[in-house]
């Protein structure tokens, strides 16, 4: 019954995605890149394993020069390389953020040097980096609210809560950008706009890794955890890769060694996480095809829409429900309905005599097999739902691309997360007649 998850699901998985995306184009000629290679070499760092190149459906990356060996280090990069609150303290910030009160937050101090060193230009000595970072992000706060307001419910709210989120960092941060003024001979409010701080955002949220630094009396109590990583920072996501990452302190370098091999001139990827497509979407601005830990996402008014409203007791199921912390996270994935679901399901679906065996549902007990089979035909009619609604929104989304041609590669973007959850869908309901047909 279970689909998608095991090995040989894996392995077919890895060979769709190599031979869709590993046909890539170097691009170390290229100016850009060769400044930054010299920028690079002058910080101690020189890469023999990996060069630059351009992938179709995942844009630039970086490709494997030899083959590599599982367990073997990919990058080395010193801590000379890295972009952190450390290097920002030790410019000519410094000064305006130890005297700054409030403090700020280590994310403004970051966000705030990439600004300040991208209006620099030719004087800045990170330009070779900032040359090659995107000149836009995907993150749906760079989106258009049309777009937006295409996206699936849970996901809508949450880009409308990073819109709100990235619009009140930038108006709490008017007062440190002011004290600022005496380094520019230019207006800050015209260097530290809203654009030019969003842009600062998505490159520290979308592009940083891990790297926990004490707390420091001239930042707020955020935690600082953030490290830009040049060069490394250029490697993109597979659900199918295993990678280990840390800072090693010995060293003073941070390192990447790949779980898993890689053959000659392939893409060499790294893992973000076990993330599903809406968290990719949501915190990278991109949509993992055939994602393993995709999965579709069940509301709770959507819960009850096909149980009897003369249900007495349903107040009481649902506050139970919430309760246990089973009203949330309820999904469809490639392998059917999650077993969250189906158990809150079950236990919406007792009948008034059995309802006193609700603690059994929740430990995974079978209480009859009309229970069972009614829980079933439920989460076969909310899968059909979905699949209306999702051929429905398709539909929407096509229409739009022949009207605002302008918004092509947004609404492309959007399509594709529908599609892929369209299949996913598709697959559960396959999975829910096979689980039903013991009942019939």
């Amino acid at each position: 019954m279970k689909r998608g998850r095991g090995r040989t699901s894996r392995i077919r998985r890895q060979k769709l995605f190599r031979s869709s995306v590993s046909r890539g184009v170097n691009e170390s000629y290229k100016p850009e890149f060769i400044e930054f290679k010299k920028w690079l070499k002058d910080r101690k760092f020189e890469d023999t394993n990996l060069i630059p190149a351009c992938f179709p459906g995942t844009g630039r990356g970086l490709m494997s020069k030899t083959s590599l060996r599982e367990g073997q280090m990919i990058i080395s990069l010193p801590e000379s390389c890295l972009l952190t609150t450390d290097t920002v303290i030790r410019s000519y910030l410094g000064t305006y953020i130890a005297k700054c009160q409030p403090p700020p937050s280590p994310l403004l101090a970051l966000c705030t040097f990439l600004v300040s060193e991208k209006h620099a230009g030719d004087q800045s000595l990170w330009k070779p980096y900032l040359d090659i970072l995107p000149k836009a992000y995907t993150c749906p706060v760079c989106l258009e609210p049309k777009v937006v307001n295409l996206f699936p419910e849970p996901l809508k709210a949450k880009a409308e809560e990073q819109r709100a989120r990235v619009q009140g960092f930038f108006s709490s941060s008017r007062d440190f950008f002011s004290s600022l003024q005496p380094l520019f001979s230019e207006a800050v409010e015209n260097i530290f706009s809203y654009s030019a701080l969003l842009w600062a955002w998505c490159t520290v949220n979308t592009r940083a890794v891990y790297m926990k630094h004490g707390q420091r009396k001239c930042f707020s109590p955020e935690p600082d955890t953030y490290a830009l990583a040049p060069y490394l920072d250029l490697l993109n996501h597979s659900p199918d890769v295993q990678v280990k990452a840390s800072f090693n302190e010995k060293t003073r370098c941070y390192e990447v060694r790949t779980a898993s091999g890689c053959r000659k001139h392939e893409q060499v990827f790294i893992c973000y996480g076990p993330h599903d497509n809406q968290r990719l979407l949501l915190e990278y601005g991109f949509v993992s095809i055939q994602n393993p830990h995709a999965c579709v996402y069940v509301s709770a008014e959507l819960l009850v829409k096909y149980l009897p409203s003369t249900d007495k007791q349903m107040n009481k199921k649902i506050s139970i429900l919430k309760d246990h912390d089973f009203i949330e996270n309820l999904t469809f994935g490639w392998d059917g309905p999650s077993w969250r679901l189906l158990t809150a399901l079950k236990l919406l679906c007792l009948e008034a005599e059995e309802f006193t065996c609700w603690k059994k549902i929740l430990l995974g007990d079978i209480i009859s097999d009309t229970n069972e089979k009614r829980s079933l035909v439920i989460a076969q009619k909310i899968c059909h739902y979905f699949i209306e609604e999702t051929n429905a929104m398709l539909q929407k989304v096509s229409h739009m691309k022949d009207e605002e041609v302008a918004l092509i590669n947004q609404l492309t973007l959007v399509e594709t997360l529908w599609t892929e959850e369209l299949k996913i869908l598709q697959a559960s309901d396959e999975i829910l007649n096979s689980l039903q047909m013991p009942f019939r």
